[in-house]
């Protein structure tokens, strides 16, 4: 029965309270104030101060892949890798010099940063015996693989990287690859011989040939810059100028690279393709708080992450950058949507995204194991002496190696050692094995009275978190009937 009590004033009907907004809420933002549902100017002027810093927080979690990926472009730049003839090459190996998100001290990187908005179609010649390659787009998302996991299967072949948007004809003779973006990142890898990188770096000066279609029966010649060794910084900003390095991605790229929606969310902090990236004085003091917060964010997503699936077993600190196992993060078949913290869990950490990483592939590839903790769940620390004990059988049909980081620039830690890893083909002539094939590979800032080949050196008053890697993942490593221990103080 309807009565006057139930009926509010004002109104001829009842009115589910539930719809109805009080003339004061307290919120986390504070009080929000209201007369008979008209927001005050005070709160009008909160909540928008509020939706900024929240679309502001929301775009650096977003977009870390393609400021990741401006960062490469910028840090290359720096050192005269500004044209698809020039690569940078470790070819004295990827040493902690060079500031690179989880880069590895155990192949030989080659990488060019292709612009086919100015080059058009552009093809890649890759060598026989090249090891994992792969491009990525301008957002970081996977083009193709060359070498081993590629079309050409390790045997080198022709491919033509295709821009966005282009109606010319292809030519028959390539593994033919369209790009989203005019920027492309194309990164290979070769592996030692003996020990030694000379044989993968002449395999790349030799026989890697990058250049535009048009220029087929001119084609230039290529130049390798050595980056190792090198002070070069490759990572994204994690302060407000994070944004004006999306702005740049933004105002270069197509505009079809990304979807509506993120290009609105964009838009909404002032980051548009056909105007300048120009803040207030209110917007720069947003997004300074709002990328303190998404850099806080993401390395709680790394680090202290709340997704148990991040965790290869139950009863070990081991996480998989891959969470979810799809490339794409797209949980469930993409029945979830795509898992957004997944994805930074991976980028914010490490480049590079190929199906290659995520599949189960035995024998091929290689798969990552991170953990930042020891076996009691505390931080590493680079006071401490740790010891970490790899089962016998490691399962890597090619090599393993266990590299120590930086939590700061996620870069290989800088010490007293160049290279601070251990591995199976780069140090196997000092490294010394227990009677039953397993390993204890030593952590600390001073070298152990024995073994001293399977240390690595931390830094006192400086944390570390390390990675092992597996190139040639065999079936133990997938079916978890070898697992390693937990990295345990000694």
């Amino acid at each position: 029965m309807v009565t006057s009590t139930n009926i509010p004033s004002g109104y001829n009907t009842p009115i589910p309270s539930t719809i109805l907004t009080p003339d004061r809420v307290e919120t986390r933002i504070g009080r929000l104030e209201f007369s008979d549902g008209f927001p005050s100017g005070e709160t009008a002027r909160k909540v928008f101060d509020h939706l900024d810093f929240l679309r502001a927080v929301e775009v650096f979690l977003q977009c870390v892949p393609a400021a990741s990926m401006e960062g490469l472009r910028t840090g290359f730049a720096s050192v005269g890798c500004d044209s698809a003839q020039t690569m940078v090459i470790a070819d004295r190996l990827l040493d902690s010099n060079p500031l690179f998100l989880t880069g590895n001290t155990d192949t030989v990187y080659a990488i060019a940063m292709l612009d086919l908005g100015r080059d058009g179609p552009t093809v890649v010649q890759i060598p026989p015996g090249c090891g994992p390659g792969t491009v990525n787009d301008a957002w970081f998302r996977f083009v193709t693989d060359m070498g081993a996991p590629g079309p050409d299967r390790g045997a080198g072949g022709d491919y033509l990287l295709v821009p966005p948007g282009y109606k010319g004809e292809i030519p028959d003779g390539y593994h033919v690859a369209h790009s989203t973006s005019y920027t492309n990142l194309l990164a290979l890898r070769g592996f030692l011989v003996d020990g030694k990188t000379d044989a993968a770096t002449q395999m790349f000066e030799t026989g890697v040939k990058i250049y535009p279609l048009s220029a087929a029966d001119e084609r230039p010649e290529m130049t390798f810059i050595s980056i190792s060794g090198a002070a070069v910084n490759t990572i994204h900003a994690n302060d407000q100028t994070f944004y004006a390095e999306v702005a740049d991605v933004i105002r270069r790229e197509p505009i079809e690279m990304i979807d509506p929606e993120t290009r609105g969310l964009l838009a909404s902090i002032g980051i548009h393709k056909d105007h300048p990236f120009n803040p207030d004085e209110r917007m720069l003091a947003t997004l300074t708080d709002a990328a303190a917060v998404g850099n806080a964010t993401a390395r709680a997503i790394c680090f202290q992450t709340r997704d148990p699936r991040a965790y290869y077993y139950p009863d070990r600190s081991w996480k998989t950058g891959f969470v979810g196992g799809d490339y794409r993060w797209l949980d469930g078949d993409g029945r979830s949507g795509r898992n957004m913290d997944a994805r930074t869990l991976f980028f914010y950490q490490a480049t590079l995204n190929t199906p290659a990483m995520a599949l189960e592939m035995v024998g091929v590839g290689s798969q990552y194991a991170i953990s930042e903790r020891d076996a009691t769940g505390a931080f590493l620390q680079g006071g401490s002496s740790y010891q970490l004990t790899l089962p016998p059988g490691i399962p890597a049909k090619d090599f393993w190696s266990l590299i120590a980081y930086d939590p700061q620039t996620r870069s290989e830690l800088q010490t007293g050692q160049p290279l601070p890893s251990r591995s199976s083909v780069n140090n196997r002539n000092e490294l010394t094995y227990n009677d039953d094939g397993s390993i204890d590979l030593l952590f600390g800032p001073e070298p152990p009275s024995e073994h001293r080949g399977n240390w690595i050196q931390t830094v006192a008053g400086k944390s570390w978190y390390a990675i092992l890697r597996l190139y040639g993942p065999l079936k133990p490593w997938f079916d978890k009937t070898w697992i390693p221990n937990d990295i345990e103080r000694r």
